[in-house]
Parts: C-alpha cells; structure tokens; sequence
C-alpha cells in the first residue's frame, strides 16, 4: 500500500466510522460463527496499525504479522509484544499447525496468488481451524482508493469461491456486508467518474456525518448471518481447514 494509507490509518482508525463499525460487525460475526475453543491461538496477518487486535483478543491469544515497518510499530504497541514481519503466501518462520482462527481482513486482494495464500495459511492452521476473511466486492467498482491500495482484484462471490475451492478448503457461505450504505457508494464512484474527481481519500467526514454512518453500518451486526443481505462493498466469510 502506498505510505499515505498507513498514514491514514494511523490517524483515524479509532474514529472512522468504517473501522469502529467493522470491528463490532466482526466482533458478532466470529461469536456467532467461529466456535472457537477457551484460549484459542489467533494470528492477525496484515494486521496494518493494529486496530482490530483489541477486538480479536477477546477470543483469546492474539499474534499477529504486518510486514509495513511503521505500522509493525503501532501495532506491536497496541499487542504488548512484537509483531511478524513473514509475508504470505509462505509464512516463513510462523509455525505449522498452530491457529485455532487466522484473521485476514481485506488482505487476501493484495496478495498476487490468493490460491498460494490460502494454502499458506491453511498449513499454519490447527485442524478445522478457521480463516476469517474479508475482500472487497464488484470489479466494475474498480477506482483510486484500489490502486493506492494496491490491490490486485476485487471479488465476486463466484471468484471468491473459486479460490476458496483450489486452495482445498471450504467455507460456511458468502455473504454481503457493508450492504445498507451500498447505494450511497456507488453514487459515490459514479460521481467521481463523470466529473472526473476520482480520489482515494478516505479520511472522515464531519463528525455528525461520521457518526450517522457508524450507526447504519453498524446495524449490519445484527443482520449478517441471519438474514441474506443485498450486494454489499464487501464478502464475508468463514473459511474451514478440514479436520
């Protein structure tokens, strides 16, 4: 990712509305779903700035690894302990057979082979150990905010499931999230296009308006798993190791 997203992150990841309502979505999402064991092994990878490792370490004993020097120091201060540097797909160093839940949260999009990805953290994997994982959706809503990113796709529910599928795993279906501001996202994209003012800024909006956009994304909590939801900006999934 370019320096200026780190930056970003950095400077709002704990009063974005994006990132406040995303860690209680998750937070409900692997309570409902992940059935994880009492002290389970947790690994973080890309974990950026560290903001989701508070949440991540109410299911039980969090590593993690980033492999951007800066925000491997924000995080590590926020985990109490160093953080990895090993990149995927191969993990060098991180050891085989380890994690109860492997959390990769709008990380998989970056890795050029997703397969190769996949599989790598599989072998780090407990047997029927679990990869939460989340990727942005639609290609068509390609625009600058993915090429600072560095992105390699977005996805389809289909070419998620084709990944999934080589790699040798499962999952426990493909749901839409970031659903009820979709909309309003892709009037958004439209916009920058035809008037040309397409911009990978992403830093908060008015706090009124930060905070009215907290509250109807964060109503997906109660709602992702239970109902099907309508296209959305992101896939959700739960993906298995068998055994």
């Amino acid at each position: 990712m370019d320096r200026i997203v780190y930056d970003r992150m950095a400077a709002h990841d704990t009063t974005h509305w994006w990132y406040r309502a995303r860690r209680e979505i998750l937070a409900d999402y692997l309570t409902r779903e992940a059935r994880l064991p009492q002290g389970a092994r947790i690994l973080e990878i890309g974990c950026g700035t560290g903001h989701n490792l508070p949440m991540l370490a109410r299911f039980g004993d969090v590593d993690a690894i980033e492999i951007d020097e800066a925000a491997r120091g924000f995080a590590s201060e926020r985990l109490g302990k160093p953080v990895g540097t090993a990149p995927l797909p191969e993990l060098t160093g991180v050891p085989r057979g380890s994690y109860d839940l492997i959390a990769v949260l709008d990380v998989v999009e970056h890795v050029e082979d997703d397969v190769a990805a996949l599989r790598g953290m599989a072998d780090v994997l407990k047997p029927g150990g679990a990869i939460l994982v989340t990727v942005p959706a639609h290609q068509w809503m390609w625009s600058a905010h993915d090429v600072v990113n560095h992105h390699h796709r977005r996805y389809s529910k289909a070419s998620l499931n084709e990944a999934i599928r080589e790699a040798g795993l499962t999952h426990n279906g493909l749901r839409w999230f970031n659903s009820l501001l979709f909309p309003v996202a892709v009037a958004a994209r439209l916009a920058g296009r035809l008037t040309g003012k397409d911009d990978s800024d992403d830093s908060p909006p008015a706090a009124p308006v930060n905070k009215a956009l907290e509250r109807v994304f964060e109503l997906e909590r109660h709602l992702i798993g239970r109902i099907p939801m309508p296209p959305g900006l992101s896939i959700i999934t739960l993906v298995r190791k068998p055994g």
